[in-house]
């Protein structure tokens, strides 16, 4: 089974990051198979405790979009170039397939196709004289037995010995590329074997002279025997042929695993075809997809933590299979079809109800996993200074602390001032370094927030940031834009928003007057304060 994925939230913090780390490890103490990922870039935070903890990076995940790899299409269904147009008829009836893929038989790259259509084509208007086959195939299409066998291809032009033996004597060319079907003609097939003829195919299971199987052994001469007639071995000699002499390499449709159903039925749609290979990167065949397996899918499964909102979640998160979510915020927007697990608690960080559920279940913390841990706590709970630290979560940050080795306080202050340097990066990027979407009561809001130690570095391009916020608002659709500039040292946040919600913004924080840039005294928690006062507008 494919491993399940655990990720944080759009534009991840580290307490998202971190829990996604923490909770994979556990879930795999307990034999699950997790593999933590990230749904954006890091921001300077998290990259320094996981690199201070020598952790590795998680690799990102863009979409859990049904694809083609989670269909169980017909994988390895294909055939190479010298199969028989028998055999590959035969493939085709009993894997009850219409169309095939042809490869090359060396490298297993796509070719072309066949349908059965090609197949009737070939049969009824196609070349009945030209024979291009292996001799394996040969014997097989006519129930045949070697009599003779010098060449392992048998090529050439087909013919019947149907006329009088002065005709043939006289006037037919027999020669090294003809193929002749003949019954029990002793003096016609002496002269085919004089004339060095490709095959001798002899019909009514007849028998040969020892005296004409030594000249033809002398000529090199492949005879064949077979107990068909001669109008049933004819009928069936063009079936041997390669079936690369009837492939169609011609506009040909492929996917790759990678591609989304959601492309796939596009396509298809358009087109109307209902069989079409699948390929990989370096177009390597790996078989063939039908319009009827489209609903035989493996979901991707997922676990969710620190947030549960479509709107703060990966893309196509509604065609994925939520198995479990662990969360320490309103609980939002995202519905299962099924009961799932679902560990909600109002504690500063998701981290702190993992530090539980290891006690729960007995597993021992490890010393990085502890340092994922208590980073995550010390980011959410700003040193344990915000309004949304618990009990729970000085609990949880005292014992991970000594696990880890390391004083929470004087690391937390590390990792803040690590965080807070902003050169280099672009206001953009400053914006969206920590930033959320909410829909409140049919209004779109976005909240960006920054811990900084020099909020002079951002007043002295506050013009800059405030144009920012409202060509956001107006590119994406926010009724709502607010980045907040905590300090945690002053212990509050400076606010900047979009010029139409000011007086949100106002009411929000009960202010007589607000304007670019205030300073909000005890405003340092999003879930808590930031987000509680604009819904309690909004509604």
């Amino acid at each position: 089974m494919n491993n399940i994925f655990i990720f944080g939230h759009q534009k991840p913090d580290t307490d998202s990051i971190t829990s996604a780390i923490a909770l994979s490890y556990l879930k795999n103490q307990l034999g699950e198979h997790t593999e933590a990922r990230a749904l954006g870039s890091l921001n300077k935070e998290t990259l320094f405790a996981l690199d201070y903890f020598k952790m590795e990076e998680p690799k990102r995940l863009n979409s859990v979009r049904m694809q083609v790899k989670d269909v169980h299409y017909l994988k390895d269904h294909f055939i190479d170039t010298h199969y028989s147009v028998l055999d590959t008829f035969n493939y085709m009836m009993t894997h009850r397939i219409t169309t095939l893929p042809i490869i090359d038989r060396e490298n297993r790259k796509l070719l072309g196709i066949v349908s059965m259509k090609d197949i009737s084509k070939d049969l009824i208007s196609g070349n009945i004289h030209k024979l291009y086959t292996s001799f394996e195939n040969l014997t097989k299409a006519i129930d045949g037995e070697e009599v003779l066998r010098f060449d392992d291809e048998i090529t050439g032009n087909i013919m019947i010995a149907s006329y009088s033996k002065k005709m043939i004597l006289n006037h037919v060319d027999l020669n090294e590329d003809t193929i002749l079907i003949v019954g029990n003609r002793y003096d016609v097939i002496e002269h085919a074997i004089d004339s060095k003829v490709n095959c001798i195919i002899l019909t009514g299971n007849e028998m040969i002279d020892e005296h004409l199987l030594e000249k033809a052994k002398k000529n090199k001469v492949d005879i064949i025997r077979t107990s068909h007639d001669t109008f049933s071995t004819s009928k069936h000699i063009g079936l041997s042929n390669y079936i690369e002499s009837i492939l169609n390499n011609q506009n040909i449709i492929t996917f790759d695993e990678n591609d989304t159903l959601d492309y796939v039925k596009q396509v298809a749609a358009d087109v109307k075809y209902s069989n079409y290979p699948v390929v990989n990167k370096e177009e390597e065949c790996l078989g063939i997809i039908r319009l009827g397996d489209l609903d035989d899918v493996d979901k991707k499964r997922v676990i969710l933590v620190d947030h549960n909102e479509y709107e703060q979640s990966v893309d196509g998160l509604n065609q994925a299979e939520i198995v479990e979510i662990i969360d320490h915020h309103k609980i939002g927007t995202i519905g299962t079809d099924l009961p799932i697990n679902f560990r909600n608690m109002p504690v500063g960080s998701t981290n702190t109800i993992l530090y539980l559920l290891y006690k729960e279940n007995h597993i021992e913390i490890p010393k990085k996993i502890a340092g994922m841990m208590l980073s995550g706590i010390l980011s959410d709970t700003l040193i344990l200074k915000s309004p949304t630290s618990t009990a729970f979560d000085k609990e949880a940050l005292l014992a991970l602390s000594e696990i880890a080795g390391v004083d929470y306080e004087d690391y937390g202050m590390k990792m803040f001032k690590a965080a807070s340097s902003l050169d280099g990066m672009t206001k953009e990027q400053v914006l969206y370094s920590d930033f959320k979407n909410f829909h409140m009561n049919d209004h779109t809001v976005g909240i960006g927030q920054v811990l900084t130690l020099d909020i002079e570095q951002i007043k002295k391009d506050e013009d800059s940031y405030i144009e920012l916020l409202n060509e956001e608002a107006e590119n994406k659709n926010y009724d709502i834009v607010g980045l907040f500039i905590t300090d945690i040292i002053n212990q509050g946040s400076y606010i900047y928003f979009n010029h139409s919600s000011k007086d949100v913004w106002k009411h929000a924080f009960g202010l007589k007057k607000l304007e670019q840039g205030t300073f909000i005294k005890d405003c340092i928690s999003r879930k808590k304060q930031i987000v509680p006062g604009i819904m309690k507008i909004l509604d």
